[in-house]
């Protein structure tokens, strides 16, 4: 196996970037140039989603392949959902993954497609799925499993799913990627709360970056349930008037978001680093320049 990032967060923080995989050659293209510049700050590894509901999936092997050739020490990491998976689709999907060098992933049950009641697969849960993954293969891929601060919009208590995530850690998942939260007291709250169940994995914290009004509000409402916390509806309301008279989005409107959501994403990133989290996901969402003046203003790895 290549580098065990659970044991490197032992060391130090780590620092992380999430990609997604693009529908074309071209968007590969233009994601293999977003990532020569992410590679400046040397991170530790960078993740791979698939597509919505489980799709693109060619895509994402490519993604990884692209990583692991890359000619410094970024391990890739892909995801993998139950969604639409049995257990012999993901025994032969993961040994496709090894055969090409790629030995570390995320466990998730995966975002179920619109209209649909069950995974359509042979697991409904991630639990399950590391299970079978420690039980096919050992430890040969090291394992992440997602964890919610303010609690899965499918699980009925906080506590309830503080439960599953330690079910997670008994089947042997590593280490903790954590869902998007924008209430800092909320995610203090629950990481006491995890280590006081028996929790022990570290917690690689996922950082979703504040750029534009409305993918804030749909990110928070549409699949994850997320509070708008008060600093970020304040924000959203310096900027809310970004139309002009004729119905045009106005520029100058958008970049003073832009500008102000950077700021509240650095004092983020400094409040995790302070509470001495185990690493930073950022997501890129697969453009580096956002990216790079992010972590050059929170002083992280800066490279200008």
């Amino acid at each position: 196996m290549s580098k065990r990032l659970a044991e490197m967060m032992k060391e130090r923080t780590l620092l992380s970037f999430e990609v997604f995989p693009p529908k074309t050659d071209k968007g590969l293209d233009k994601l293999e140039e977003c990532l020569e510049h992410l590679y400046a700050f040397r991170p530790d590894y960078v993740s791979c989603t698939y597509g919505a509901g489980g799709t693109n999936v060619g895509k994402n092997m490519d993604v990884c392949k692209m990583i692991r050739k890359a000619d410094n020490d970024t391990v890739p990491v892909t995801h993998f959902t139950c969604i639409g998976n049995t257990k012999e689709e993901i025994k032969e999907k993961l040994q496709n993954y090894l055969d090409n060098g790629i030995d570390h992933m995320l466990a998730v049950r995966g975002d179920l497609p619109e209209g649909w009641s069950g995974t359509g697969g042979d697991f409904s849960y991630a639990t399950d799925l590391v299970s079978y993954v420690r039980k096919e293969f050992g430890d040969k891929f090291e394992i992440a499993v997602a964890g919610s601060p303010e609690g899965h919009i499918a699980c009925r208590t906080l506590e309830a799913d503080i439960a599953h995530l330690k079910q997670k850690q008994d089947e042997g998942a590593d280490y903790i990627m954590t869902q998007l939260t924008f209430d800092m007291e909320q995610f203090k709250y629950w990481l006491d709360a995890i280590r006081s169940a028996g929790i022990t994995m570290p917690v690689d914290v996922g950082v979703m970056p504040v750029l534009n009004r409305e993918s804030v509000i749909n990110m928070c409402l549409s699949r994850n349930g997320c509070a708008i916390p008060r600093k970020l509806a304040e924000v959203i309301s310096h900027h809310w008037f970004d139309v002009d008279e004729n119905g045009n989005k106005r520029q100058d409107v958008l970049d003073a978001f832009r500008e102000e959501g950077i700021e509240y994403t650095v004092d983020q990133i400094l409040q995790y680093m302070a509470l001495g989290v185990d690493g930073i996901h950022l997501y890129a969402l697969n453009t580096w320049k956002n990216s790079t003046e992010i972590l050059n203003k929170a002083g992280i790895r800066s490279v200008v």
